[in-house]
C-alpha cells in the first residue's frame, strides 16, 4: 500500500537553506505520494517568501515548533504526518521505508536513526549515542525525522504547546499508552551547525543536562533559558 505522506517542515529564519531542504525532499524516488507543508514562525514570512517550488504549501503560524508543527498537522492531507527540521537530510529510501513500516497495523510511528553532517570522529560517537538511545528508551528526538499516524496524532492531541521537549514529550505519551513505533535503521543526515558554533563539549552536555533535568520534573519554560 502506498501512504500518502505529509512532510511538515516548521522554520524561522532559514532562508538560507530552505530550498536546499526542499530540493533534497523533492529529488526522493516518489509517485506523488507525499506533500510538502513549510510552517514559518515569523510574522513576516521572510523564509515561505524564500521558497522557489511552486508545489509547496506555506503557512505562518505563531512562532513555537510545536504550534508549527500542530498547525501544519491541522492542514495535512496525508495518511502519514513526517516532521522533517530544515537542517536535516531524508534517506534516500525514507519514503518507501515509511510505507513498508507503517504497513505494521501494531506501528503507530517511527523515527530514522541519526548521522552528522560533519567528518569528525567525535560525532561518530554521538550518533552511536543517539541510536543507542533512541532503541533503549523508545523516545526517538526530533532531529530524527518521526513520522505518525495522522488519525492518531490528532486523536492523542498533537503535540504539547510548550517552548522545549515537545517531540520528547509526545513519545513520552505514545510509550505510556503502550503504543508501538519503529526505529529505521536507515540514516538522516542533520547539520553540526549548532555544535560548531556553541561548542561540541557545550552544546553535547547541554542538550543531555536538559534532558535530564527534564526527566527529573523541571519544566521546559525554566529550560528555555538555557538553551537559547
Amino acid at each position: 500500500m502506498n501512504y500518502r505522506i505529509s512532510i511538515i517542515i516548521p522554520v524561522c529564519n532559514e532562508t538560507s537553506i530552505i530550498n536546499l531542504t526542499i530540493d533534497t525532499v523533492f529529488s526522493l524516488p516518489r509517485d506523488d505520494t507525499f506533500e510538502v507543508i513549510v510552517v514559518d514562525g515569523s510574522s513576516s514570512g521572510e523564509t515561505i517568501r524564500a521558497i522557489q517550488n511552486r508545489e509547496v504549501r506555506t503557512v505562518i503560524a505563531e512562532r513555537g515548533r510545536s504550534k508549527q508543527m500542530n498547525k501544519g498537522a491541522s492542514l495535512a492531507r496525508g495518511d502519514i504526518l513526517l516532521f522533517l527540521h530544515a537542517d536535516t537530510r531524508l534517506p534516500k529510501s525514507a519514503l518507501q521505508n515509511i510505507s513498508s513500516v507503517m504497513e505494521k497495523k501494531d506501528i503507530v510511528g517511527g523515527a530514522f536513526d541519526l548521522s552528522i553532517q560533519s567528518d569528525r570522529p567525535i560525532f561518530r560517537i554521538i550518533e552511536k549515542a543517539a541510536s543507542v538511545r533512541s532503541r533503549i528508551t523508545r523516545i526517538p528526538y526530533g532531529d530524527q525525522a518521526p513520522f505518525i499516524r495522522k488519525d492518531y496524532f490528532h486523536a492523542v492531541g498533537g503535540f504539547k504547546e510548550m517552548p522545549l521537549m515537545e517531540d520528547v514529550e509526545f513519545m513520552r505519551r505514545l510509550k505510556k499508552a503502550g503504543d508501538k513505533i519503529c526505529i529505521v535503521s536507515e540514516k538522516v543526515k542533520t547539520s553540526p551547525r549548532r555544535w560548531e558554533t556553541e561548542g561540541i563539549l557545550y552544546c553535547t552536555l547541554r542538550n543531555w543536562t536538559i534532558r535530564s533535568l527534564y526527566s527529573l520534573g523541571v519544566s521546559p519554560t525554566k529550560l528555555m533559558r538555557f538553551y537559547r
